[in-house]
């Protein structure tokens, strides 16, 4: 068990280096805190017996380790977090009229500009949805729009190109077969509703009339069952002075090009804060950054989940109050 006076200065390394990205020395502590370096000095070597502290090869300073910065986010962030962010702006945008998934792309890009890492936003599936109604509206010469409506709100679309020539009254008759055959129909099973369960002389005329169509129709199904995802500021980990080695760097920029980090995310939310730091991310792209993630309510019990990645010398600080009040704001919409 830690004394108040190695809590303290636990704390100050671990606000002193994310702040510097410099090791720690006991000197500058020493007057922080009021007491002899030599007190400090022992008071560190403590720590870092038990884990808590590093020593770099290039400094006498000390930094913090993976259960030094837990240490901290876990029992000693809880007696304040950073009272300079600005929630306003955050209020303000939420204020705006946009659709729910312009709210969402632009407030990730604000949490990204706030913070200075990279942010991301995970939405619920919809797997559970039922198909509520299908339309089909014309756009422009031979494009339409394919609608696909859930009993949560959930709207997919499709853009398909029409054939030459198209009877827009036959089509309208196909939509409301299309309606009645899958009215309440989850939409995991729609495809096998259209291709096994249906009779077929009922749809016979729509798959020969144009199987582009139902092609596009599944295609906007299937969607439904992908999460949704935003992602804001990948390269803003790059300015970090952790990420120097282009190695490191050429690394890191793969696993996000791919999309990887989203399944860490996915599989990470919970059902509240959740902050993993370092190997704790099981992936060698991640050993040198933190997560931070909490989830939020979508509708009718669904979550997402927020999340923020940066260095593991994170402003835990300031990232953490400012994805929570985030969360709160989303679980609202």
């Amino acid at each position: 068990m830690l004394t108040n006076r190695q809590k303290n200065v636990l704390k100050l390394i671990v606000e002193e280096f994310v702040r510097t990205a410099e090791p720690v020395g006991s000197r500058s502590l020493s007057k922080a805190l009021g007491f002899s370096p030599a007190t400090i000095r022992n008071d560190m070597a403590d720590l870092e017996e038990a884990g808590y502290l590093e020593k770099t090869h290039s400094s006498s300073g000390r930094v913090p380790s993976e259960k030094g910065y837990h240490y901290y986010v876990d029992t000693l962030m809880k007696e304040g977090f950073d009272t300079d962010v600005d929630l306003t702006l955050i209020d303000d945008l939420f204020e705006r009229k946009m659709s729910h998934e312009e709210t969402i792309e632009r407030a990730i890009d604000l949490l990204s500009q706030l913070t200075n890492y990279t942010s991301i936003a995970l939405g619920s599936s919809g797997e559970n949805a039922r198909v509520r109604k299908i339309e089909l509206v014309p756009l422009y010469g031979d494009t339409s729009i394919i609608l696909v409506v859930t009993n949560l709100g959930h709207v997919e679309s499709k853009n398909i190109q029409l054939p030459q020539g198209t009877d827009m009254e036959e089509l309208k008759r196909i939509i409301q077969i299309l309606n009645d055959i899958l009215y309440d129909v989850p939409i995991t099973k729609v495809a096998e509703k259209l291709r096994y369960d249906v009779d077929q002389e009922r749809i016979k005329d729509i798959l020969t009339y144009n199987q582009q169509i139902i092609d596009a129709f599944l295609e906007a199904f299937t969607r439904f069952t992908q999460s949704k995802f935003y992602l804001s500021g990948q390269s803003n980990i790059l300015y970090q002075p952790e990420f120097k080695d282009p190695d490191r760097v050429r690394e890191l920029m793969n696993f996000f090009e791919k999309n990887e980090i989203l399944q860490l995310v996915e599989h990470g939310g919970g059902n509240g804060l959740t902050v993993r730091i370092g190997r704790e991310n099981q992936i060698t792209a991640m050993k040198d950054c933190s997560v931070v993630m909490v989830p939020y309510e979508v509708d009718a019990g669904e979550r997402g989940t927020i999340a923020v990645v940066g260095p593991t010398r994170m402003e835990y600080r300031k990232v953490i109050p400012l994805l929570q009040y985030l969360a709160a704001h989303l679980s609202k919409l």
